[in-house]
């Protein structure tokens, strides 16, 4: 079944298909995914995000996002630069975690990343976030950063825990 699997670019359908997919099947915070999908679609035309896609059988099932622009949002602007990327957006359909995908798609991006002269990596995550923390450690985002907070389109506001990671050569 791994071998019908492939990990991409994005292009702009295939974004436009998965956040259509997001919103359709948010609960509380459909606002907050009409306001982000808005946003990334602006970022992909502009060159500030890599959208990072794994296609199951023609179906995205998972997905990551680079964003390589550190003007984009001022709270992270520290976390980027020309060699340094800011990984979010790991999502994997319900149905479909557990079984390697994501992890294939997270090694895709990693290598994408490094060709392109990428030395270091940036993630944030909510320190409730357990099992999404133990797995970015496991991934080598042991390093840590500072602790923030960042507001949702909605006016909520969560706490935010930086780490980095170093990419091998």
């Amino acid at each position: 079944m791994m071998n019908d699997f492939v990990c991409k670019i994005a292009n702009l359908d295939e974004m436009n298909i998965k956040w259509d997919y997001e919103i359709e099947h948010s609960d509380k915070d459909k606002e907050n995914w009409i306001t982000w999908k808005a946003e990334n679609i602006k970022r992909f035309k502009n060159g500030s995000i890599i959208p990072y896609y794994g296609v199951l059988d023609g179906k995205i099932i998972a997905e990551a996002t680079a964003l390589i622009d550190p003007n984009v949002l001022k709270d992270i602007s520290d976390l980027i630069d020309d060699k340094t990327a800011y990984v979010m957006s790991f999502r994997t359909i319900d149905e479909y975690q557990g079984k390697g995908y994501f992890s294939k798609l997270f090694n895709y991006m990693v290598n994408d990343l490094k060709s392109k002269g990428y030395k270091k990596l940036t993630i944030g995550v909510e320190p409730t976030e357990t099992k999404n923390k133990a797995i970015y450690f496991k991934w080598g985002f042991t390093n840590f950063v500072r602790k923030s907070q960042e507001k949702y389109p909605d006016g909520s506001i969560i706490d935010v825990e930086y780490y980095y990671k170093e990419l091998e050569k």
